[in-house]
């Protein structure tokens, strides 16, 4: 692959997650002050010191929106990677086993995806102990089933084709079916949906912290930067707006990215096709 060959909105994606995690990584040293630091009056409007103003206790909403990237980021990233290893584990065994192990499971996978998510999601949190380590877990089970549910649509899509079934005429066991014959030749719709589902991750963090059940206070994250300044809104102040449009932009540019991608890789057949 050339880089003449990466379309403009593929750039446009790549760049803004460039930036979003190198906010995240270097949110310290980048930031202009502390993540908690008060530095000035109530909604101070934006000037030369203060690019994007002061949010509703006068604290640098730049700062904040720096920190922010780190926390919004690892959060979303660790619910997404942990939502895929469980979906696609447990959707390739039971395409995999079929009979009662497909059928207990997919059963189990209908009932989560019919209670909504948002309303799950707040019953168990406002239940649970409010920390990182719950958050990520409720929304990487709640997010599982999505993946779930493609995972076993492409495994089933390849489990009955012909290397398959000579790799269980070989004696081959199911964890050697599942990560050698079937995942490398699932990767193109895979990637995508990784991608996808970052993305709502982000949305879904952001719209649980909107609503107090997300990341807590002091820690700065942009779903709750929206919430902390809503009511600016109606004298005309724009802290909201900021934290809202990073939300906004970062989704965007992840999607660009998992479009080029899904094209660039539609005609992959994984370790047995040509790239």
């Amino acid at each position: 692959m050339r880089l003449r060959d990466i379309p403009i909105t593929a750039w446009i994606g790549i760049i803004g997650i460039f930036v979003a995690a190198i906010c995240a990584i270097f949110a310290p040293w980048i930031a202009p002050f502390g993540e908690t630091q008060v530095v000035g009056d109530v909604w101070a409007p934006a000037d030369q010191q203060y690019f994007f103003g002061l949010d509703n206790l006068g604290r640098d909403i730049l700062s904040r929106l720096i920190y922010g990237a780190r926390t919004t980021l690892s959060v979303a990233l660790g619910a997404t990677m942990i939502s895929f290893s469980l979906g696609i584990i447990l959707s390739f065994t039971a395409a995999v086993s079929r009979g009662m192990i497909d059928a207990v499971l997919s059963r189990f996978n209908d009932l989560m995806m019919s209670i909504p998510t948002l309303i799950f999601a707040l019953v168990v949190l406002a239940v649970l102990p409010q920390n990182l380590v719950v958050l990520i877990l409720v929304m990487a089970v709640l997010d599982s089933t999505r993946v779930y549910r493609l995972g076993r649509a492409v495994a089933l899509d390849v489990a009955v084709m012909e290397f398959v079934e000579a790799a269980k005429l070989r004696g081959e066991g199911t964890v050697w079916i599942i990560f050698r014959e079937i995942l490398p030749n699932t990767l193109s719709p895979l990637l995508a949906e990784f991608g996808l589902r970052f993305a709502f991750a982000i949305l879904f963090l952001s719209t649980l912290s909107f609503l107090g059940l997300g990341i807590q206070p002091p820690a700065a994250d942009w779903g709750g930067m929206v919430k902390d300044n809503k009511d600016g809104i109606i004298f005309g102040i724009s802290a909201a707006l900021v934290p809202g449009g990073a939300i906004a932009a970062l989704a965007i540019c992840v999607n660009l990215v998992v479009d080029w991608l899904l094209k660039r890789t539609s005609s992959l057949k994984g370790g047995r096709g040509d790239a």
